[in-house]
């Protein structure tokens, strides 16, 4: 049959051998649906035989088609490979007499052909893309309500595990949650998560990885490391560190723990360790939940730890200066392993002024820093000091903190 411009008409074009061309094409952009074509190749058809341009609904089919290849998980890639391997394969096999015939000849067809596989990739890529934009903010969403609900550990654990899987979080293993804050340009952590991912996933070589930003900082949740292994806190701080935003970080990571419950125990855990870091003025940039223990201890039974503070270490008050140069030397003290001249040299002394120091400790509270039988007590009693807040915040006697 001929149109009216005396070209023929595109029902010489059967649909059955459309729908083997639709076929093989899906074969070679491999093994996509070929339903994801719909009626482009009809579309096609007619520009090859009549010149006929697509109508602009036609093209919004081929955007749906786009969407519909995004939300299958067919990759852009073999989408398009689809259809341009389709327009090839209808190109070579369309009979000569089935195309226009005019002074140009094929040349003229090829065109018309060119010119539709151009607009219809243009509308599929649009698409398939905006499928793919609205499909990260979905999943975004919902990864983070899913590590919301995992780091508060309430709601149904059976619901956790099940909306835990499509992110490849096995909720049966033991996890365990790490906290990184930084000390300058704390909004540079919204930049963070996507890089370190990827990151930290290489690390550990799982996938079983989430990181999130909640209150500033950077939360990442991650399976229990091996034996023998880096250990996440080295891990997100070297990769932290190298990235360089927002330096220094600070990384407390807190136990491994299982089940969905036991992300949020190891997420309070790094919390509590952050915490205590920071009251106790520490400088270490990774610290581990387990190496914090005795400060929990400290802290379980405030009024007697109150009471020890106020019985040896607020005597130091009395000292010319004030209580902090002295609970700072016994810090730096016990930190070197009690070696004078470590610590005259951190604090940028003389050895014989570190001595007086000690010497004046042991006259104002009755107790000596050097002594092995009454060092524990000097050092708890400051350790309850920065605890507590002491000497910037008062206490009282009874004060349970």
């Amino acid at each position: 049959m001929e149109s009216r411009n005396g070209r023929r008409d595109h029902a010489s074009v059967p649909d059955a051998w459309l729908r083997r061309v639709a076929e093989e094409a899906g074969r070679g952009a491999g093994d996509v649906p070929p339903e994801l074509l719909g009626g482009f190749l009809r579309v096609l058809a007619d520009a090859a035989t009549s010149g006929r341009r697509p109508e602009q609904a036609e093209l919004d089919a081929v955007g749906r088609n786009g969407r519909r290849a995004a939300e299958l998980g067919v990759s852009a890639g073999n989408a398009v490979q689809l259809y341009l391997s389709a327009a090839w394969r209808l190109w070579r096999e369309l009979p000569a007499t089935a195309r226009f015939p005019d002074a140009a000849g094929t040349a003229t067809a090829a065109e018309a052909v060119l010119r539709t596989v151009d607009l219809a990739v243009a509308g599929l890529a649009d698409g398939y893309t905006a499928a793919r934009r609205d499909m990260v903010r979905d999943e975004e969403t919902l990864r983070r309500e899913l590590i919301e609900d995992l780091l508060r550990g309430d709601g149904d654990a059976g619901g956790l595990v099940e909306r835990a899987e499509p992110f490849g979080l096995d909720l049966g293993t033991p996890h365990q949650v790490a906290l990184a804050s930084p000390s300058a340009r704390p909004a540079r952590a919204d930049a963070v998560p996507g890089a370190l991912e990827r990151s930290v996933v290489q690390g550990v070589g799982d996938r079983d990885v989430l990181v999130a930003t909640k209150d500033g900082r950077v939360v990442v949740i991650a399976p229990a490391p091996g034996a023998g292994g880096p250990g996440l806190g080295p891990l997100l701080h070297a990769e932290l560190t190298r990235s360089g935003r927002g330096l220094p970080w600070r990384v407390a990571v807190g136990r491994p723990h299982p089940g969905s419950y036991g992300i949020a125990r190891s997420y309070e855990e790094a919390r509590e360790t952050l915490t205590t870091a920071g009251r106790l003025g520490l400088r270490t940039p990774v610290l581990r939940a387990e190496d914090m223990l005795v400060y929990r201890v400290l802290l379980r039974d405030q009024p007697a730890i109150t009471d020890l503070v106020q019985t040896v270490a607020i005597p130091l008050a009395k000292a010319r200066g004030g209580a902090e140069p002295l609970l700072e030397t016994l810090e730096i003290w016990f930190a070197t392993g009690c070696v004078v001249a470590e610590t005259a040299r951190r604090l940028h002394l003389s050895v014989r002024a570190v001595s007086y120091r000690l010497e004046r400790i042991a006259e104002l509270t009755g107790h000596d820093p050097a002594d092995p039988a009454q060092r524990f007590t000097v050092q708890a009693a400051v350790l309850g000091a920065r605890l507590l807040g002491w000497p910037a915040r008062d206490l009282h006697p009874g004060d349970a903190g």
